[in-house]
């Protein structure tokens, strides 16, 4: 049984960034630094049973929405094509995937293979799908993810890039959707991130042990709890959890008809040109984040103050490094939000 989500003690920065990436999976995953034993893979574990329920097709081994037929796999393409005009394909509702990758996992494990109790036993040629098929539609946690090794960085690359797994080995040929919301943790003393993985993740976080004597109390007394009686623990946060659950679901049907202001574009625009980040990745991100954010709060429309609140956690993994700058890439985002909108 995980942590209940909401009794998380703290690290808001964190569970904030977590629910922005649930509600808009565009946003392109969190990346969470810090301090061992504070409660980064606590949060995410949590997340699985925060999440509302998704709708997927019965039967399909990828978990493909229906009505979707242009980003399902090729079964149910195929089932979508028979159905024709019978209606839909049978669905159900399952729950949302939050896939673990561990770092020694082997290539045939993240990407799939072929199914060999299969093709000893029946001499069938099939696939046996691999975790980034089971992650589709959900989260694929990457715990000490600065550790991955290179050749599975790239695999990851290329199928967060197209959103589709193709697999060609054994006399196999196989492509299936692969879109998820990569969430990687790990301790920055240990190694650093490629470069080219790092600009992938949508969000970046830093968690720090608290200092604070009542918040490490409470820390360690809704701890001790859960561990003793979890069962009782969790039941006397569900409500909360129900609450942050029904505000996403909300969230995710108002983002779509939301409008965004022209000051905050210019001010997301203005704010990646004074923190000269490459490309313009960080303003699209910057822009989806706090529409996410706006949603979650019930709102209609993107003003500057939700640009503001998410540019710490969108922007602070994007920054060049000046030899001549050696500050906290926080503390620059800061000194560049005072700077543009004045404050």
């Amino acid at each position: 049984m995980p942590f209940p989500f909401s009794a998380i003690v703290a690290q808001e920065e964190m569970k904030n960034a977590l629910i922005l990436s649930a509600i808009d999976a565009t946003i392109g995953g969190v990346l969470i630094f810090g301090d061992r034993g504070t409660g980064k893979s606590t949060a995410i574990r949590a997340l699985a049973a925060l999440l509302p329920r998704m709708r997927a097709i019965v039967g399909c081994p990828y978990g493909c929405e229906p009505g979707r037929p242009a980003a399902s796999c090729e079964h149910c393409q195929r089932l979508s094509l028979e159905k024709g005009r019978r209606g839909q394909a049978e669905s159900h509702l399952v729950a949302v995937p939050v896939v673990d990758l561990p770092l020694g996992a082997t290539e045939d494990r993240v990407v799939g293979a072929l199914d060999l109790e299969r093709a000893l036993a029946r001499g069938e040629k099939a696939f046996q799908p691999g975790l980034l098929a089971k992650a589709h539609r959900g989260f694929l946690y990457i715990d000490e993810v600065n550790l991955l090794e290179d050749h599975l960085v790239d695999v990851l690359l290329d199928v967060a890039a197209s959103g589709e797994n193709v697999v060609e080995r054994e006399g196999l040929s196989i492509r299936h959707p692969a879109r998820f919301v990569l969430v990687g943790s790990g301790n920055p003393e240990e190694g650093e991130l490629r470069p080219q993985l790092l600009d992938r993740f949508g969000l970046s976080v830093d968690v720090e042990t608290p200092t604070d004597l009542e918040t490490r109390i409470e820390v360690v007394r809704r701890r001790d709890a859960f561990d003793r009686d979890p069962e009782a623990f969790a039941d006397a946060w569900r409500g909360r959890d129900a609450g942050i659950r029904r505000r996403i679901s909300a969230a995710r049907k108002r983002i779509g008809s939301m409008t965004t202001s022209e000051a905050a574009l210019r001010r997301a625009t203005e704010l990646c040109i004074a923190l000269g980040t490459d490309g313009l990745r960080g303003e699209l991100t910057l822009i989806r984040a706090a529409r996410a954010l706006a949603a979650y709060q019930g709102e209609d429309t993107v003003e500057e103050e939700h640009v503001r609140v998410v540019a710490p956690m969108a922007l602070r993994h994007r920054l060049r490094r000046s030899p001549l700058d050696d500050s906290r890439a926080t503390a620059r985002v800061e000194r560049a939000i005072g700077e543009v909108f004045g404050s």
